[in-house]
């Protein structure tokens, strides 16, 4: 294994003990994936089979907080910066499917006339998705802003 790999292996399991402590600390089943997806780990929060307790945890500011809690634990071990995925429930894809409707508004709102539409601050990975959203629908889109404030904007391509 070269040092690269070493190095995901360890934020990886670290990132995956530290969310397993916390459904033990929550009384909560679930059963964690990981996997890598394009040099990012991914950590993948299911309900075990009978469970719904994942409910709770699945809400898309808690996964945000519970991903930045998971990569500072990595942090604070590895001391290396951590860019980690948290998903539980399902919660990637149905923010996913959020996005694109929020894509396919811009969209129509360009189509009736507008010349820009600026859609809500979001975090980096969100911004990703939606340029990859809004390059599959013939448009451009640029980031704008700084820190919490930072948003895409949307024009026609």
């Amino acid at each position: 294994m070269n040092g690269q790999n070493a190095v995901e292996a360890d934020e990886a399991d670290v990132a995956a003990d530290y969310i397993e402590e916390l459904l033990d600390i929550a009384d909560l089943d679930g059963d964690i994936d990981i996997d890598d997806r394009g040099n990012r780990i991914v950590i993948t929060v299911s309900a075990a089979e009978g469970s719904a307790g994942l409910r709770v945890l699945s809400k898309p500011d808690t996964v945000s907080a519970l991903q930045e809690l998971a990569r500072l634990a990595v942090q604070a071990r590895t001391g290396e910066f951590s860019r980690l995925i948290l998903d539980i429930g399902g919660s990637r894809d149905a923010r996913a499917g959020e996005l694109a409707r929020l894509v396919d508004a811009a969209v129509r709102r360009l189509e009736e006339g507008a010349a820009s539409a600026a859609l809500p601050a979001m975090s980096s990975y969100e911004r990703k998705l939606v340029h990859d959203l809004v390059a599959e629908r013939g448009c451009v889109s640029e980031s704008e802003g700084e820190g919490a404030d930072r948003h895409t904007v949307i024009r026609r391509g």
